[in-house]
């Protein structure tokens, strides 16, 4: 059976559509990338808009660290094309030392412990006001929403567009 994994070139549009916020463009994220604090690679647009519509898929670790800090702190093990990168929430959640140490706790116990245990968690998440999780569906295909842009917005994508994205 092969798996299904979302591509690089996916994944960074869904993050540029609007990942915690902020939408960019091919131009502002280079802007942003740019804008960060230290020593990183400057990306251009044009080499965004190339991954971004998959005409190139193989970028540097160090452009690859670039475009995931500019995109929020996003872990850089998201945009790897494996099935088990694609959900974001998970890497995220999987950045804290605690949430760590309970999947090693958790991991070997059997099928039945494990449920037992997400109901336990379920129930004391409603007790303390938190949201119910829900696992991401990576099969829906990224970008559907769909939103007007500002006319500001939209010039700007327009002058990217004519440029490559």
């Amino acid at each position: 059976m092969v798996s299904s994994s979302l591509s690089l070139a996916e994944k960074l549009k869904t993050l540029m559509a609007g990942h915690r916020g902020r939408a960019h463009t091919s131009r502002s994220l280079s802007a942003a990338v740019d804008d960060l604090p230290g020593e990183h690679p400057s990306v251009s647009h044009a080499a965004i808009a190339k991954l971004a519509n998959g005409s190139q898929d193989n970028p540097t670790v160090n452009t690859i660290m670039a475009l995931c800090e500019a995109l929020g702190g996003i872990p850089p093990a998201h945009l790897l094309p494996h099935e088990s990168y694609d959900d974001l929430e998970a890497l995220l959640a999987f950045e804290e030392p605690l949430v760590r140490r309970v999947l090693i706790l958790l991991s070997g116990l059997p099928t039945s412990e494990l449920q037992n245990v997400i109901e336990d968690l379920e129930r004391r998440r409603a007790d303390v006001g938190l949201n119910q999780v829900t696992i991401s569906d990576t099969s829906e295909a990224p970008g559907k929403r769909q939103r007007r842009r500002s006319k500001d917005e939209a010039a700007r994508y327009a002058a990217d567009a004519l440029e490559g994205l």
